[in-house]
């Protein structure tokens, strides 16, 4: 890797590079761009004791009311998010299993895999007898969900999440639903400070460098550049920096074009770490459509973040916004 390139050392080792890209299930492949991405590096350890589970409890579950839960000792997260979650609050070994996207989490590496989280099959997540099942507003099909629910197994869908703030909500979400509300409370107050501190540390820097958010998967499907609503305009944005796809007008995400990027002049690309690998790495990326015509292609500015860090709203949520304002701000 050519000294050029700016991969900050806090944000990317090669090391961490290499295990951020594991390979990919092909549950996967083809997909639309996801925003509860394949996490690479481990989860915050959760503190204390073991967590243990005050039950039943009744919560409420977004598009389904209220849902009853009496056991939280097989639990099945349906993604990357949740299990990142179950995992902080000290309840993995409640875990019988996951999806791809939850799968290359260090807790959940000998655990039984359910396929991709939007593409779900019934009878896979029944055999595991579960007796909670935690998913997203992402979670499918919906009439797998309906199975499960049918099969007499609690699924209780938490907030997908659109703003940092988020995070918090969506741990305590998950923790009242198993039953460990202190535990949850805990975590999220530290995720909270964290993530108030990375702000501070955003807010006392000088100027505003221009970011693209690019989302690649080799092969699987064109370089995409991400807008509202791609998550990486939220850490972006509370980084004190401009989402030039944002700015563009781009919502969700569109097809990396050599126009598209001209126009976006960003002095920094920030990716997912398997994205850059999928395209043989930095100097994969600056060969993309417009990009090495760019300010950020010219200079080599390129900022690889391990996947669930930068795609999650959860417990790393504020480790990851501090990288990230480092990367940019210095």
């Amino acid at each position: 890797m050519r000294n050029s390139l700016r991969l900050a050392a806090v944000v990317l080792s090669v090391t961490a590079f290499a295990t951020a890209c594991g390979s990919d299930s092909d549950d996967d492949k083809g997909t639309k761009p996801d925003n509860a991405a394949a996490a690479g590096a481990g989860v915050p350890a959760a503190s204390g004791d073991p967590a243990k589970p005050q039950l039943p409890v009744t919560v409420d579950s977004v598009g389904g009311g209220k849902v009853t839960v009496k056991d939280a000792s097989r639990i099945v997260p349906l993604n990357g998010d949740v299990a990142e979650i179950v995992f902080a609050l000290g309840l993995a070994d409640n875990v019988v299993g996951v999806d791809t996207s939850g799968s290359i989490l260090p807790e959940a590496k000998d655990k039984p895999k359910i396929g991709y989280q939007r593409s779900l099959n019934a009878e896979g997540v029944i055999a595991l007898n579960p007796s909670v099942v935690i998913a997203t507003p992402d979670a499918g099909p919906a009439a797998v969900i309906e199975q499960l629910k049918s099969a007499g197994t609690p699924v209780v869908i938490i907030p997908k999440g659109e703003k940092l703030s988020d995070a918090a909500v969506r741990i305590e979400a998950v923790a009242k639903a198993l039953g460990v509300p202190a535990k949850g409370k805990a975590v999220a107050d530290k995720t909270n400070a964290e993530i108030a501190a990375a702000q501070a540390k955003a807010a006392a820097s000088t100027g505003k460098p221009r970011v693209a958010f690019l989302y690649m998967r080799g092969s699987e499907m064109p370089p995409q550049l991400g807008g509202r609503g791609s998550r990486g305009d939220i850490m972006i944005e509370a980084a004190n920096a401009v989402d030039a796809g944002v700015e563009a007008g781009v919502t969700g995400f569109k097809p990396l074009t050599p126009e598209a990027m001209v126009t976006a002049k960003p002095d920094f690309i920030l990716a997912f770490a398997k994205g850059v690998e999928s395209v043989g790495g930095p100097e994969g990326v600056f060969k993309l459509p417009g990009v090495g015509q760019t300010p950020a292609g010219a200079n080599k500015k390129l900022v690889a973040m391990d996947d669930a860090e930068l795609g999650n709203l959860g417990p790393r949520t504020g480790q990851a916004l501090d990288k990230l304002v480092t990367a940019l701000h210095g």
